[in-house]
């Protein structure tokens, strides 16, 4: 089992990674036709409101301590989870 800063290390690793496929697949999208573009531009969102939720999670994983803390672990798991998921289907769409 990971310790809590090896834990918030890996997190933090993965959503800077993240991070980085979003910023390129906002790129694509800038060279899409026009009614593609939108359809790109509204999964970026969907997937930039989701990365806003794991750094805010991110960040109460860092501030939290004892028994608040495996609370807020629990969370950002399920928080993590829907952003890989979101950043998978949205770069399959993207190819």
């Amino acid at each position: 089992m990971k310790t809590k800063d090896e834990y918030i290390e890996s997190l933090a690793s993965e959503l800077k990674a993240w991070s980085a496929q979003i910023d390129l697949l906002g790129v694509k999208t800038e060279h899409a036709a026009a009614q593609v573009k939108l359809k790109y531009d509204e999964e970026l969102d969907a997937l930039r409101a989701k990365q806003h939720a794991a750094a805010e999670k991110l960040k109460e994983l860092q501030e939290g301590s004892g028994d608040a803390w495996e609370t807020v672990k629990e969370t950002a798991d399920k928080v993590w989870d829907d952003l890989r998921t979101g950043l998978a289907g949205a770069a399959s769409k993207f190819k």
